[in-house]
């Protein structure tokens, strides 16, 4: 079994989106302008040094997955993920991954049901982090008087994903 990075990416209505998945699972999406050098680059700090190779074989459930999402088919995904971050990232990725399609949350309220009702900028910094937005909506959250803020992709983007779910924004 190659335990290399393979990646591979897909046309989205929110501009090319890049993906990469390790033996254990996705490890990387990525949006937005600065792609695919800034992708690559992530992966070699944050996964392997070693060059990750084009496979769309291995990436076939996940762009799948993707292309249902934005065709408005598909609302959860399915796929194996190896999120890498510090346990306090990982849990608000984890309290991210509960909000459904379609809805959203606050930075505040994240912060309060993982128990830290002070940590919100934490939540927010912990959100920049994440290395699979869509896969981990952290579109889906907005700021306290239902803003967008804090997306690494663009606002543009954020605004684009949570129309392509009918959330109404203000």
């Amino acid at each position: 079994m190659n335990t290399g990075i393979a990646y591979a990416w897909t046309d989205s209505p929110v501009g090319p989106v890049w993906i990469a998945t390790t033996g254990t699972g996705i490890c990387a999406v990525r949006l937005g302008a600065g792609q695919p050098e800034d992708f690559f680059a992530w992966l070699a700090r944050h996964i392997s040094p070693d060059p990750p190779r084009e496979d769309m074989g291995a990436l076939t459930p996940a762009l799948t997955q993707l292309r249902e999402y934005f065709s408005r088919i598909r609302r959860e995904f399915d796929l194996p993920l190896d999120a890498r971050g510090t346990p306090f990232q990982r849990a608000v990725w984890t309290e991210v991954a509960r909000i459904p399609y379609g809805a959203t949350a606050t930075y505040g309220e994240i912060a309060r049901h993982m128990g830290k009702p002070r940590a919100a900028r934490a939540v927010g910094a912990a959100m920049g982090a994440n290395p699979l937005p869509i896969l981990i909506p952290c579109h889906r959250v907005i700021g306290a008087r239902g803003s967008l803020i804090g997306y690494a992709a663009g606002l543009e983007i954020k605004a684009a994903l949570l129309q392509l779910e009918d959330v109404l924004l203000l």
